[in-house]
């Protein structure tokens, strides 16, 4: 498999009751631009998004926003991004979203944060990609989600032949590496599932 050249964030519209939280963001922002990631994320200005946008381009790096047409008012569309696409709804906003990232992280974040990332966990298990995701569980953010998980496991809801192993990173600086330690064990064909899912 080829190096991860772009990386999906999902992550909060809001900034979160904990400062770590804008500083993760802020952080990994940096790291994406310095490694030559390009960051592919949800198009808004604000919160978490916003802080990880700003300072993906602030340290020289690349940024997609991809947005459905009825969130630019209300998530305020990013215009700084070399890329902005602005999308019918939020299914092709996913889509394409996937299609244009080769690794997925969720930093802290609301509703909409675990569904794109449970989505997309959903999809590697009904074996549609392979792509690596990563949990970044900023503050321990995450925990209760992962603890969710095995007690799914425990009581047969993801049985064997269906386990999703996400990653799991606690710090903002072991994200890349997990990410392209878990890349290098994927083929190219297994990577991409795009068409896949367009026909879901």
């Amino acid at each position: 498999m080829t190096a991860i050249r772009s990386v999906c964030v999902y992550c909060g519209s809001g900034p979160g009751g904990d400062p770590a939280f804008l500083e993760a963001a802020r952080s990994f922002g940096r790291l994406l631009a310095e490694n030559r990631v390009r960051l592919v994320y949800g198009g808004g200005s604000l919160g978490l998004m916003g802080a990880l946008a700003t300072s993906v381009l602030d340290n020289g790096g690349e940024v997609t926003g991809v947005i459905p047409e009825f969130l630019t008012g209300k998530e305020r569309k990013f215009t700084r991004a070399q890329e902005i696409i602005v999308t019918r709804d939020m299914h092709e906003r996913k889509r394409t979203m996937f299609e244009r990232a080769d690794a997925f992280v969720a930093l802290p974040g609301g509703m909409g944060t675990l569904e794109e990332l449970v989505e997309m966990m959903t999809w590697a298990q009904l074996g549609r990609h392979r792509k690596p995701i990563l949990i970044a569980n900023i503050g321990r953010f995450w925990d209760p989600l992962c603890v969710l998980i095995e007690h799914m496991k425990k009581l047969d809801f993801i049985r064997p032949g269906l386990w999703v192993e996400p990653l799991v990173a606690d710090r903002v600086e072991d994200i890349l590496p997990r990410l392209r330690a878990a890349a290098r064990a994927v083929s190219e064909e297994d990577k991409e599932g795009a068409e896949a899912i367009q026909r879901m």
